[in-house]
């Protein structure tokens, strides 16, 4: 399994979120030691949730498994109202570690409803992220994924409506949904930034690029990952063949076969050393890394681990 180039796109693997939410936890068992509870997956990456249950994480799905008065921290993808209200009234110690571009969503659904918007949410169904913004105006807000869910819509009043987007989802499928939106609806109104986070676009543009070049893309990253999906499915959209892996040992010689170049790269919820792992497997003699943006931003922790000690 020798390859002579291997394509590695710039930026891939952790985002600011996710190296946010997983120091989280980190701090918090450091301090305090196990068992933290964590309301369902930290970030959606198998080999993350394992690492931290080894040190005393304990994931659940509903705070009913968490016992009164006990630690919980909210994951990346945050929490309905319902769930905050629920944690208060059993005494729960909740740090929250929702990433603050999910908070930013939030906050303009509750806005958009205020004035008496209906709020059309682009987004996955069943995904934890759109749950949670989902239950910030309920009675106000409808999901749409595809044009044709933008056909079948219909709204109490056609010149107040506003949309919103999940942040991991695939720029070029938005657009199109976005594009339908608009159409059917003249006076929509957005957010003023777009609601994709920075970290999906920028994976998905790498991936762009390296995807003209290669003749196989695999991305790292868990099945249960939006945003490792959507690399896949904008590779396969530039017309080259891309396989999701959770590691190295989900690579098959088939899909090797005949490929001289491959591209690889990670969903933002992926650890880089699994990446390391796929290029030495691998086996390249030239590994070319294709930058195409710059990511310097970093968010600030809660003040509940502030100061306390986290990841090298």
């Amino acid at each position: 399994m020798a390859f002579p180039v291997v394509l590695l796109a710039s930026p891939r693997s952790f985002c600011a979120g996710v190296e946010r939410a997983i120091d989280i936890v980190d701090r918090l068992l450091d301090q305090r030691g196990g068992p933290v509870h964590v309301r369902k997956q930290i970030v959606h990456n198998t080999h993350v949730v394992a690492e931290l249950e080894a040190r005393g994480a304990v994931f659940v799905d509903e705070l009913d498994a968490v016992p009164d008065g006990a630690t919980v921290v909210f994951s990346a993808h945050g929490v309905s109202p319902a769930v905050r209200e629920e944690a208060a009234r059993r005494g729960l110690d909740v740090v929250d570690a929702t990433c603050p571009l999910v908070t930013k969503v939030h906050a303009e659904a509750k806005r958009y409803a205020a004035r008496g918007d209906t709020v059309v949410l682009i987004g996955h169904a069943g995904h934890e992220e759109v749950e949670g913004t989902l239950g910030e105006a309920p009675e106000r807000t409808v999901l749409v994924q595809t044009v044709a869910d933008v056909a079948a819509l219909e709204v109490p009043d056609p010149t107040r409506v506003s949309y919103l987007t999940q942040t991991t989802l695939a720029v070029d499928e938005t657009a199109e949904v976005l594009a339908a939106l608009r159409e059917k609806f003249p006076a929509l109104r957005g957010p003023s930034a777009a609601d994709i986070c920075y970290a999906t676009t920028n994976r998905q543009e790498a991936v762009r690029d390296i995807a003209r070049d290669a003749d196989l893309v695999l991305v790292v990253g868990s099945r249960n990952s939006s945003n490792s999906v959507r690399l896949v499915e904008t590779a396969r959209r530039m017309g080259t063949p891309a396989h999701l892996i959770d590691d190295v040992s989900d690579i098959r010689e088939e899909w090797l076969d005949g490929a001289r170049v491959v591209g690889v790269s990670a969903g933002a919820s992926a650890p880089p050393a699994l990446v390391d792992e796929v290029i030495e497997a691998l086996g390249a003699w030239d590994v070319q890394v294709r930058e195409t943006a710059r990511e310097t931003i970093r968010f600030t922790l809660p003040a509940a681990v502030r100061g306390a000690p986290g990841r090298p």
